[in-house]
Order: C-alpha cells, then structure tokens, then sequence
C-alpha cells in the first residue's frame, strides 16, 4: 500500500520470512514457534513466581536471573505471536509504524541481555575473585541500581537508532527478508542514502555487543586463574559448576551474533535462509534455554521447586483420602 506524506509511502511491510520455505511447511513452522513461545513464556513466568515468593531467593545472583528472565518474557512475545501468525494464517502484512515499534523493542531487549551478561559476569568475577568484599560491594540494593540502570540505558541506544530509521523515506520495495522488523532488514529499503544511519547503528550496536563481551572475556580470565590457585580439587569443581550456567548462556548468545555481525561488516556471503536461522537462534534459544540451565544448575531454585511440587502432591493426595467413599 502506498501513501503521500513527507515522510514515507509505505504504509505496511511484508515479512517474507524464510526465502525457500515451501508453503506446505508453513503449519509445521508455525507449531515449532508456538512450542518454543509457549515453553519460553511459562518457564520464565516460573523463574519470576519463584523468586518473588521465596525470600531465600532474594539475593544479588537471583535478581540478575529475575532481569533476565523479565527481559526473556519481553523479547519473546515482541516477536514470536508475529512469526506464528505469519506462517499458521499466512499473516505476512506488518504496518509501517507496528513494525518500527517491533524493531525498537527487538534492539532494546537484545540491549538489555548484553549489559545482563555484563553485570552477570561482574557478579561472578567480585563473588570468586574477591570473595570477602563480595557482601560488601554486591548488595541487594547495589545489584537492583545495576540491572535498572540497564534497562533504562538501553533506551538511548536503540530509541536513536529507531529515530534514525523512522526518518528515512521509504518508496518501495516493502519485502523484509526476515521474520521480524530489526534494523539491517528495514534500513534497506529505504530509497534515500542510508550509510549515515546504518554507520550510526552499526556502530551503537558494536559498543553495546563488544564492551559487554570485552569485560565477560577479561573477568572470566581472572576467574580462571583464580579457581586454578584453589588448592582443593573440590573446590575448584564447585567454582567451575558455578560458572559453568553463566558461561553456557554466554556462549549461546554472544558466538552465532558475532558470526552473523561479522558476515555484515566484512560483506561476505551468507545464505539468507541460514542467516535468519543463526539470527534466530541466538534470539530465540536462549530465552527458551535459560530457565531450564536455572533449575537443573542452580541449587537453591531446584530445591524450592522440588519443595513447592512436593507440597502440592501431597495436597492433591490429602484431598482424594478425604473423598467420602
């Protein structure tokens, strides 16, 4: 659809999706996504039931996990009910201004999990670096500025970017190669120079990737280096499993975006349809991943859930005794 105005003649995008994805596949797509959004959805809603209800919970390394799983709630339903209906009812159409506000909250969300993974890793590098001034330095209320003044710094980053792309006139063609509105997708289509916007946002986004990534690799240097001073054999297993979900979740997201990032900047050739794969993956999975890596790694939250499971077995138990027969 086309409309005159100053600032555009696009009125609605369409969400190509998959390039070569036969229509016969579109059900079987379109089940996988709602599976993942649905198990996404409830295992994050339970990560956040579980550390509001539970005090013990209530400590610098759990509100790190509660961000992130605030933030894994939010980046899942911007985008996944649109992948789902693009393929279940064929609802390919995304207006012009849902799908700038879909980018804006894509970008701000994926900002969010890079500081997350900062500040996860500053956790982890004060607790096993400096373990007496960790009860000092990480307090409740110190970790809670953090993870606020993340959410919020991320606005500044990614509303420009969005600003940058909503000035931009856009003419036509209105095909988006991809199965969500992200920037790189969008800022091509528009039919006036966009170098200036694009070196803007490249560059916001390489600041928001690599300072983040930069600080992760440099802690976990030291941590390292500090388990391998731990005499005990024990002790140093018990510091490495501790570690071990932090880097797991780490990997997952910085590794397939920085292959996908690279492919971008060098201008080498990837197959479209594998790089909306590796995009979607390392959108995707981790959020679906990470309460599952939370539960069965974190001591303390398996016990509570193992707990509150128990206690609503025996209450189903306690009911059935007590129908009259």
């Amino acid at each position: 659809m086309l409309q005159e105005n100053n600032w555009t003649a696009i009125t609605e995008f369409i969400l190509v999706g998959f390039p070569t994805l036969q229509p016969q596949h579109y059900g079987l797509v379109a089940f996988i996504f709602c599976v993942v959004y649905i198990i996404t959805v409830i295992g994050n809603i339970l990560l956040v039931v579980t550390f509001v209800c539970e005090p013990k919970l209530h400590k610098p390394m759990y509100i790190i996990m509660l961000s992130l799983a605030l933030s894994d709630i939010g980046f899942s339903t911007v985008t996944l009910p649109k992948i789902i209906s693009r393929y279940w009812f064929n609802d390919k159409f995304i207006q012009f201004h849902v799908c700038l506000a879909q980018m804006l909250l894509v970008h701000y969300f994926g900002t969010v999990n890079s500081y997350i993974m900062g500040i996860m890793a500053l956790d982890r590098y004060i607790a096993i670096c400096f373990p007496l001034r960790y009860p000092v330095v990480m307090r409740n209320r110190t970790m809670t500025v953090l993870n606020c003044v993340a959410w919020a710094f991320s606005f500044t980053t990614t509303g420009a970017m969005t600003v940058l792309n909503a000035a931009l006139p856009y003419c036509g063609p209105n095909l988006i190669y991809q199965c969500y509105c992200d920037h790189n997708s969008v800022v091509k289509l528009s039919c006036a120079d966009y170098s200036l916007p694009n070196l803007v946002a490249v560059t916001l986004a390489m600041l928001v990737l690599l300072i983040p990534l930069v600080f992760i690799v440099y802690s976990y240097v030291h941590i390292i280096y500090s388990v391998v001073k731990i005499a005990s054999s024990q002790g140093q297993w018990k510091t490495f499993s501790t570690c071990a979900t932090q880097m797991c979740i780490i990997s997952l997201y910085y590794l397939p975006r920085c292959t996908v990032y690279i492919f971008n900047i060098t201008g080498l050739f990837m197959n479209l349809d594998l790089r909306i794969t590796l995009i979607l993956f390392y959108s995707l999975f981790p959020p679906l991943a990470n309460p599952f890596i939370y539960c069965f790694r974190t001591k303390e939250i398996k016990q509570t859930l193992v707990r509150w499971f128990s206690v609503v077995s025996l209450g189903k138990k306690s009911s059935i005794a007590a129908i009259p027969r």
